[in-house]
């Protein structure tokens, strides 16, 4: 007999999938509205006639956002290396997009936190709008296009989620229809392939900053493994310590940027620490399952088991 499972409630998930209170929540929800609000303003123009401004390929509001790649406009509209990556025009454009981000942001948070994922985000959308201007500026094949050429989309900011914890959990194993098994690090190598294979049959420009921002993923996670985060330049955003967060904060025995190397004494006493804190996670693995981690637990008990 097979056993009773609970149907999903499909307004539970929407609603939470647009509505959670988790970055990647926020991250969907800001690329729809933005989608949403261009295709009204859109259609808004159309029907009193002043929809001319725009391209055939681009809206009006959309041309404020997206990025140029031509210099001289970019540095008329330095936002755009922000904004393009919350743009989307096209509702399968968006929908392949917030699929991916929702695919390779869910297991990105089973082994990494929430900041991480939106500094991802929005530094792998950089780089990738730096493929994006640098390659236009560079190669001559794309010459009398550069003045013209714009991108949009957040494919750069979603491949390099994708492919940051492809690099950080490589044997992750998913189950996709049609293909059945696969591991992470074999869908990352497809999709690269795909982006390099792609880039002299239409929409160039496109493939290059996906490559960039899998590029961003590559590294921040390959150097994340050894023990070495990017992010902690962004250490000074964060809020004052609380009691509670300063108690977890004393699990690691890695030694303090800038500081002088731990004495015996202090290593052993943090080592300590950082295998009490183990047990502990252990002990609820357990009890509640793997799943009932944060995502603080998943990536200090996955550095723990890279150690030994």
């Amino acid at each position: 007999m097979m056993p009773f499972q609970q149907p999903v409630n499909t307004g539970t998930f929407f609603r939470n999938l647009f509505l959670g209170p988790g970055i990647l929540s926020r991250l969907i929800l800001i690329n729809t509205l933005v989608f949403l609000v261009i295709n009204v303003i859109s259609q808004l123009m159309w029907l009193f006639g002043t929809e001319a401004s725009g391209t055939d390929e681009l809206s009006y509001i959309g041309q404020f956002l997206a990025l140029p790649s031509d210099l001289t406009s970019l540095g008329q509209m330095p936002w755009t290396m922000i904004t393009y990556m919350f743009t989307q025009e096209g509702f399968f454009h968006l929908l392949f997009n917030l699929i991916m981000l929702y695919f390779g942001g869910t297991i990105f948070l089973e082994y990494l936190s929430e900041r991480k994922l939106l500094t991802t985000y929005l530094l792998g959308g950089i780089t990738g709008a730096i493929f994006f201007v640098g390659a236009f500026n560079l190669f001559p094949v794309f010459q009398h296009v550069t003045s013209e050429a714009v991108a949009i989309g957040a494919s750069a900011s979603v491949l390099a989620i994708f492919i940051a914890i492809a690099t950080y959990v490589p044997d992750y194993t998913v189950h996709l229809f049609l293909f059945g098994r696969l591991k992470m690090k074999y869908l990352a190598i497809a999709f690269i392939g795909i982006d390099l294979l792609s880039i002299q049959h239409g929409n160039p420009g496109g493939h290059i900053a996906h490559l960039g921002g899998a590029l961003w993923g590559f590294a921040y996670a390959f150097q994340l493994k050894k023990g070495n985060d990017f992010y902690r330049i962004f250490d000074w955003f964060k809020k004052p310590v609380t009691s509670s967060h300063r108690a977890s904060m004393k699990y690691t025995t890695s030694r303090p940027g800038n500081s002088k190397p731990l004495s015996d004494v202090e290593y052993n006493s943090r080592r300590v620490a950082t295998q009490e804190q183990i047990d502990k996670i252990l002990d609820k693995i357990s009890k509640s399952g793997y799943s009932s981690l944060s995502a603080d637990e998943k990536e200090l008990l996955f550095k723990s088991s890279n150690k030994k």
